[in-house]
């Protein structure tokens, strides 16, 4: 008995302590979605209502939340073609990163050629440039070539900046893959376009849909990018919520439901993909 006491109060102790830090990250989690809270009840509450009183009014008069917000915001044109915009920009963007880091990754990790360590240093030194650095020149060039204040123009823009990142991140992962696994698909006869298909996605799926998240969540936040090479007349979701409050100061009504539905769109986005993320995310820490 007296060997038992001191393992059972260890237990207990453990479970104490076990489950004090599950309280403490349910209220961290809580702590840091309580601005998103509040956003979103703040869109449900007249410009009146929200002036008078904090968001937190409706803990004591739920009755004044109302849905009108978000049928002016279906009216103003601006905000609502601002979301397909966006999108128009993200999804682009992110398929051409990912399509181009996975190729570029698999060369740099498992195909021989001339210069391919001093191309890769080259690569990740592209990671410390700058977004500002590059404004004005690649605002001279797209203006040249026709395609500044186009879709198409933001998007190679952020397919550029991302580019070195995904391929850093791709081309480590990559390397881990066990030579054996892919010398014996070599031996079975798959060709290199088959092997990447077929043994290298598949495994490096975690890590790809990683790079993906962090892309699209990157793009679709961005202001600075769409600020200056956007469609002022067609602007994204960021540009259009800051002409808002240019416009009209105090445009509570469709800057709150506006600024939340800006907000859904990537939370979704990663719920969907949450555990591949933190597949990839647990991966990446063992190896």
């Amino acid at each position: 008995m007296r060997l038992r006491t001191p393992t059972r109060t260890w237990s207990l102790a453990s479970r104490a302590a076990g489950g004090a830090l599950r309280v403490f990250l349910v209220l961290v989690g809580l702590f840091w979605l309580l601005p998103a809270l509040g956003l979103l009840v703040s869109s449900f509450l007249s410009p009146t209502d929200l002036n008078r009183e904090g968001w937190w009014q409706v803990l004591t008069a739920p009755s004044r939340l109302t849905a009108g917000n978000y049928e002016r915001l279906l009216e103003n044109d601006t905000v609502t073609g601002s979301l397909l915009n966006t999108a128009a920009i993200a999804i682009p963007s992110t398929l051409l990163v990912l399509t181009l880091g996975a190729f570029a990754g698999y060369a740099f990790a498992w195909l021989e050629f001339p210069g391919r360590d001093w191309l890769f240093l080259i690569v990740v030194g592209l990671l410390v440039v700058p977004v500002q650095v590059a404004l004005i020149p690649v605002s001279e060039l797209f203006g040249s070539i026709g395609l500044f204040e186009t879709t198409a123009g933001v998007v190679l823009f952020h397919t550029a900046f991302g580019l070195p990142f995904a391929v850093f991140l791709l081309r480590n992962f990559f390397a881990e893959i066990p030579r054996e696994l892919l010398e014996a698909a070599r031996l079975d006869g798959a060709g290199e376009l088959r092997l990447f298909a077929r043994v290298v996605l598949p495994l490096g799926g975690p890590a790809v849909a990683s790079l993906g998240i962090f892309q699209f969540l990157w793009v679709w936040n961005d202001m600075l990018v769409a600020l200056v090479f956007a469609d002022s007349a067609h602007p994204p979701v960021t540009v259009a919520l800051q002409q808002q409050v240019r416009q009209f100061g105090n445009n509570i009504d469709v800057l709150a439901p506006g600024a939340f539905l800006s907000m859904v769109v990537p939370l979704a986005v990663f719920f969907a993909f949450q555990r591949q993320f933190t597949s990839g995310v647990m991966a990446g820490a063992i190896k």
